[in-house]
């Protein structure tokens, strides 16, 4: 499971891959004939809204040969979360795939924006959209976009219940949760009535779109390296929750993945993450069922489908947890230069894979 928080034209030339990206990786790009159904819809309806809603944002010129990914934010685009974030992730696909991606995505304010239709992707972080009850009129957008081929991200669209109380948690706190947000499951269900968010398979696609499998484990710790690699992170997957239309995963939501995504002009990663990791110990289990406990207790959902107990003594930090089969293990926290800069290459292969994939799927 997953465990981690921050302390701190086309196509273009192909590139060298390295020996751990998927085969995949040049695949056929399908966004051009995305764009010509939502575009000819757009065209169709644009006339009626074009004046009642505001324009999209953009704060640079576009690349006229790329395509451009449009981001939702109510509010000041200024003060969206991970500001760094997606412009990073865009320049790195630019950069390591045959994608003709523009770095700067288009701000819209609601789902209604005529703009949703220009673009195949939209990225919204959970906490960039404070009311998720939808209007009609977004419903009716919304439910048109993604019935022609658009793509929605939602990240921080997994909090676990333990990082619902203030949606900043959420932005600095990745736990492996298989159940979507409250809000966001009612927003889908205004969408489409009938259609539920289920686990996305390990075995699915999307995690080896372009790279396959982890980054080299041998730089961690020894201590943790065996569960990042068999529990945490297993064959490079992630805790990922899907909407599919018609057969179609159409909508993806995920625990927060940008906080691992930014860097600065120079290249440095703008934040530090570390790890949770949970242990045991010969006895543990006896002594924790029987420890005092002064603080909260909340209930996640497993990729099973079965529930277990965390227990937190400080808010918005488990300290130890009761896991259905009877095991109760401890959460420790490790911190280092090496397991932050693992933790930003692991979120930023994650972030390619889901956007190779969303163009070229």
């Amino acid at each position: 499971m997953q465990m981690d928080f921050v302390s701190e034209p086309l196509l273009r030339g192909a590139r060298t891959a390295p020996a751990d990206r998927s085969p995949r990786a040049g695949g056929r790009i399908r966004w051009s004939a995305v764009l010509a159904a939502l575009a000819a819809m757009a065209a169709g309806g644009q006339a009626a809204t074009e004046t009642a809603m505001p324009r999209a944002t953009a704060f640079a010129e576009p690349d006229p040969g790329a395509m451009r990914v449009a981001q939702l934010v109510q509010g000041d685009p200024l003060r969206r979360q991970h500001p760094d974030g997606l412009p990073s992730l865009l320049r790195e696909i630019g950069n390591t795939t045959t994608l003709a991606v523009d770095e700067f995505p288009v701000f819209i304010e609601s789902f209604a924006d005529p703009e949703l239709m220009r673009h195949p992707i939209v990225y919204v972080n959970f906490a960039d959209r404070r009311d998720w009850t939808l209007g009609e009129d977004e419903v009716t957008a919304l439910r048109d976009y993604l019935s022609r081929g658009g793509f929605v991200f939602i990240d921080a669209g997994i909090n676990a219940e333990f990082l619902r109380a203030d949606a900043r948690y959420g932005q600095h706190h990745s736990f492996a949760d298989w159940q979507v947000s409250p809000p966001v499951e009612e927003a889908f269900r205004q969408v489409f009535p009938e259609a539920r968010f289920e686990a996305l398979p390990r075995d699915h696609g999307f995690f080896r779109a372009f790279y396959a499998g982890l980054p080299d484990p041998e730089v961690l710790p020894e201590a943790i390296r065996p569960y990042v690699v068999n529990e945490k992170w297993p064959q490079g997957t992630y805790s990922t929750m899907a909407l599919k239309i018609d057969g179609r995963p159409a909508v993806f939501a995920m625990p927060i993945i940008a906080m691992g995504w930014g860097s600065d002009d120079l290249g440095q990663w703008t934040n530090r993450i570390s790890f949770r990791v949970r242990e045991s110990a010969e006895g543990l289990s006896d002594r924790l069922q029987l420890a005092a406990y002064g603080g909260e207790r909340f209930t996640t959902t497993r990729e099973d489908g079965r529930t277990e107990t965390i227990y937190c003594e400080e808010r918005a930090t488990p300290a130890w947890v009761e896991e259905p089969e009877g095991r109760w293990r401890v959460f420790r926290y490790y911190h280092s230069e090496e397991i932050s800069d693992y933790a930003h290459r692991f979120y930023t292969r994650l972030g390619v894979n889901l956007f190779v994939w969303a163009l070229t799927e």
